[in-house]
């Protein structure tokens, strides 16, 4: 599940980074996006999952996973995978957990509230610093500089994701993608 909010005024945004991850991840695998309910799906037959972008807005998302959830039944908490922005971690930084409170995120406090538990893995993706306006700060368009060093960014996260579906356990996934700055600028 990729978080972010529906409408070409959000495309690109940071809070819809959970999108383009999912978007980079459908067109690898050669998926098409289609509508379910609230929200565009993509079947991966091959993998024996869905990719799900919410279109209910970021502080809804979990109305789109109790959507697909009644469509197709989860195998609980931990066999969803969500990807999201943190702008509590630097900009290109990835981190693989668990579980967790949702940090003030309201999307995370969306799924969390749909799920009735924090026990799901997310990977988190930095993008920057917010200043003193945060709601500014994530629906604000990645400048030509930030989002070169995103591209590299969003591949990785991708591969992250793929790595989940095909069974990396998330012990693998934190040792082989948790960093705290993007592999360009290493």
């Amino acid at each position: 599940m990729g978080l972010g909010n529906p409408g070409n005024e959000y495309a690109g945004t940071r809070h819809n980074v959970g999108f383009e991850v999912l978007d980079l991840l459908a067109a690898r695998r050669g998926l098409s996006w289609q509508p379910e309910g609230p929200g565009l799906c993509a079947l991966d037959q091959e993998a024996r999952c869905a990719l799900l972008k919410p279109l209910t807005y970021m502080n809804r998302s979990g109305i789109a996973l109790r959507h697909l959830a009644r469509a197709r039944p989860l195998d609980g908490p931990a066999s969803i995978f969500v990807v999201t922005d943190d702008f509590h971690l630097p900009l290109g930084a990835l981190r693989v957990r668990s579980n967790g409170s949702p940090g003030g995120h309201n999307g995370l406090a969306s799924v969390e509230e749909a799920l009735g538990s924090q026990e799901y893995p997310r990977l988190r993706i930095g993008v920057g610093e917010p200043g003193k306006d945060a709601v500014e700060h994530v629906l604000s368009a990645f400048s030509v500089a930030e989002r070169r060093v995103l591209e590299e960014t969003f591949e990785t996260a991708a591969w992250c994701a793929e790595d989940w579906v095909r069974g990396s356990s998330l012990e693998e996934l934190q040792a082989r993608y948790n960093r705290r700055t993007p592999q360009a600028g290493d």
